[in-house]
């Protein structure tokens, strides 16, 4: 079960990106420096993406610790439980969702559906926007204001700020999950 998570890792960093970059290269002529926008790896904007993804990552996990999220099923809890990952499997597929999902999502379909629609449809494809379970839609709400900043964080600041943001968001969520999970296994 690891191996195939990491798999979908590397997916995720290797493949989620080519139909953004092909499409804007043939349509917009954009080459691969330009649409990984070399030109914007800067301090400021990572370093603001990594705190601004760390702090929102704990806000969301001290939320969650509400009585109200007590019966919502956490899906990604019970894979991290069942799949034994350490900290370093969490910061690969943080950092493979950050550059690969920030590729497709803001290099890509934000460039044509605008911040406001791009965010919606990404944190509806994580199933974080689900009609039938409002209590898990609950976490889309939360999520949905980080999204929208990234998305605002990528115009004013780059992509690099986004995939920074990304990153530590994920990094924080699944180090908490994996000691939790390391917790529970030694109680």
């Amino acid at each position: 079960m690891r191996n195939k998570m990491l798999f979908f890792g590397w997916v995720t960093l290797l493949i989620f990106p080519i139909p953004a970059f092909l499409f804007r290269f043939y349509y917009e002529h954009v080459s691969f420096y330009q649409f990984i926008q070399v030109q914007n790896v800067k301090v400021i904007p990572i370093g603001l993406g990594l705190e601004f993804g760390f702090v929102y990552a704990l806000l969301c996990y001290l939320l969650m610790l509400a009585p109200f999220f007590d019966s919502v099923p956490t899906k990604i809890d019970q894979l991290i439980g069942q799949m034994n990952l350490k900290i370093r499997h969490g910061i690969f597929l943080s950092l493979c969702a950050g550059i690969g999902e920030e590729l497709l999502f803001r290099a890509g379909i934000q460039e044509y559906l605008g911040w406001i629609l791009t965010s919606i449809i990404f944190v509806a494809m994580h199933g974080y926007l689900n009609p039938w379970n409002w209590r898990f839609s609950m976490y889309g709400i939360i999520v949905l204001p980080f999204i929208f900043i990234i998305s605002l964080g990528y115009i004013y600041f780059g992509l690099w700020f986004a995939i920074a943001a990304h990153f530590a968001y994920d990094a924080v969520l699944f180090t908490i999950m994996i000691n939790e999970q390391k917790t529970d296994r030694i109680s």
